[in-house]
């Protein structure tokens, strides 16, 4: 048995059964592929594969028990190696974190100017994605930390932590109508006007398709973007009346625009630190998400890890 099969074996199954696919990513040929494939089978005695001809179409009963047990040796591998890093080479190495847009773009600037002025030798990489994309990115080892919504919570084998609250507000342009009520705005008047917010999936989206349907309002929303910032162009130039996220908002970038607090209308959201259970952090990856939220100690992230539930860690964490 070697860590080659076991690589063929777990890309089998992400790559959708495709071994034109995982020759690709293993940097090697096809047939290579299923000769490292059929000599684990014929190691263990059992099919790990359900085929059809010469193709691979599923797990196997035994290939299914099998396949958790695969990710962790290979999960393991990953951590020994990194685990030597952290002494050879404690402040070089790569770190990647896999976030939203809207965390790339407005809570993590400062942090990453932090974090490569403590090491300048560590390669960092930033990642963008949907909530799903980013835990999709943790789960396959591709980032080490993942900075989203609490979507992140919904997958047992990441552990997610809580970062900060944030809520929504209303852009509109100059002399708009919502302006001239002199109270809260409420979502039946907001209903009126066409909506620009984010896609559904990003930056607490959810929220406000929930917030509109427990009022029994269908609201006219008649663009969508995954950036606050192309939201608030579109409002400028008169399309609609924009939902972005309040930590997008500038006072001097956003001069042209007025902005109206809808923390009443929407449900807080929570940003998520996510990390993939069972794995490696070298002590950089602790000091970036320290730097990020000061709450999050390496103890404390540690103690979480070691914690079976995420409500667990969010009792102690709130403790």
């Amino acid at each position: 048995m070697n860590f080659q099969q076991l690589r063929s074996v777990r890309e089998a199954v992400r790559r959708g059964f495709n071994l034109t696919e995982v020759a690709a990513t293993l940097y090697t040929s096809q047939p290579g592929v299923s000769r490292q494939i059929r000599e684990l089978e014929e190691e263990l005695g059992v099919e790990i594969f359900v085929r059809a001809g010469k193709r691979l179409t599923g797990l196997t009963p035994p290939g299914e028990t099998m396949l958790p047990i695969v990710e962790r040796l290979l999960l393991e591998a990953e951590n020994l190696r990194r685990a030597g890093d952290e002494f050879t080479a404690a402040e070089r190495g790569g770190l990647v974190v896999a976030a939203t847009h809207s965390q790339a773009r407005y809570a993590l600037p400062q942090v990453v100017r932090d974090f490569r002025q403590h090491y300048p030798q560590v390669s960092l990489h930033l990642r963008q994605g949907s909530p799903r994309q980013v835990a999709e990115m943790l789960l396959s080892g591709e980032a080490d930390i993942g900075v989203a919504t609490e979507a992140l919570a919904g997958y047992e084998r990441l552990v997610t932590l809580p970062c900060y609250r944030w809520s929504h507000s209303i852009v509109v342009p100059p002399g708009h109508a919502l302006l001239q009520g002199g109270g809260p705005v409420t979502l039946q008047a907001l209903a009126r006007h066409p909506i620009i917010t984010y896609d559904t999936g990003y930056t607490g989206r959810a929220h406000i398709d929930e917030a509109f349907a427990r009022a029994g309002l269908a609201p006219d929303i008649v663009l969508t973007a995954m950036d606050a910032d192309v939201i608030k162009t579109y409002v400028e130039l008169g399309m609609g009346v924009g939902i972005v996220a309040s930590i997008a908002l500038d006072a001097e970038r956003d001069r042209h625009l007025h902005a109206l607090d809808a923390r009443h209308l929407f449900a807080v959201n929570l940003t998520r630190l996510g990390l993939r259970r069972g794995g490696w952090l070298r002590g950089y990856a602790y000091r970036f998400i320290e730097t990020f939220v000061p709450t999050l100690t390496r103890e404390a992230v540690q103690q979480a890890l070691q914690m079976p539930h995420p409500a667990a860690q969010d009792e102690q964490l709130a403790a």
